[in-house]
């Protein structure tokens, strides 16, 4: 596990806290669609990812969700580093949007870690902004953009993490994640087929512009 890690985050952080990683963390397989926090949940761990994606997002009491931002290789969570600081409850929902390596970090550490180790400071800090500015953009997108420039951004923003032009997902998918019906993505699907921008297939959507 080592090798991995310091692969990931060996530019980030000193040999000694790598080694602590190494010796605290616990390595885990997740597959795709895998819900790996759940919303109500006390978080007992931080994620640091090591290869794959993960997707965050925040449901209402109606059962409907609204994607947050995605986590990609060499992040984590400040959603999740908020609740284990504070010991508060999960207010997000995280899935796996890919296969996904991760590394689970216990509280203890993390609080112990930031006080010890200023790169690791510096890493959370980091992180907190950079979910908060992709937390931003995402009321931004609400706010300012109609649905379809949400949707090709939304696809754009999939292709990039998965690394690949080919999505998997399904239409109905998508309306769950951008809080929206199913009959609304399938028709703006379809008009962004006829500018040239997606290739929409049976089981998949090709982004032909990135």
């Amino acid at each position: 596990m080592i090798k991995e890690i310091k692969n990931k985050y060996g530019h980030l952080f000193e040999d000694e806290l790598l080694e602590e990683i190494n010796q605290v963390g616990t390595f885990k397989e997740i597959p795709e669609g895998f819900e790996l926090i759940k919303p109500g949940s006390y978080i007992k761990f931080m994620p640091l990812i090591i290869s794959g994606a993960i997707k965050v997002l925040r449901g209402d009491h109606d059962g409907d969700e609204l994607l947050l931002y995605f986590l990609e290789q060499g992040d984590t969570c400040a959603m999740t580093l908020s609740c284990c600081l504070g010991h508060h409850k999960s207010e997000i929902k995280a899935i796996a949007e890919t296969d996904t390596k991760l590394v689970m970090i216990p509280i203890k550490k993390m609080e112990e870690w930031t006080t010890k180790y200023k790169s690791w400071r510096n890493f959370v800090f980091s992180s907190y902004h950079k979910r908060l500015v992709e937390t931003i953009e995402t009321i931004d997108s609400i706010a300012f953009l109609n649905m379809d420039d949400r949707l090709l951004k939304y696809l754009k923003d999939k292709a990039k993490i998965s690394h690949t032009k080919i999505i998997n997902t399904t239409h109905q998918q998508i309306a769950y994640d951008l809080h929206t019906s199913r009959v609304v993505i399938s028709r703006l699907l379809k008009k962004l087929e006829k500018k040239g921008i997606v290739k929409l297939n049976r089981n998949n959507i090709e982004v032909l512009e990135l």
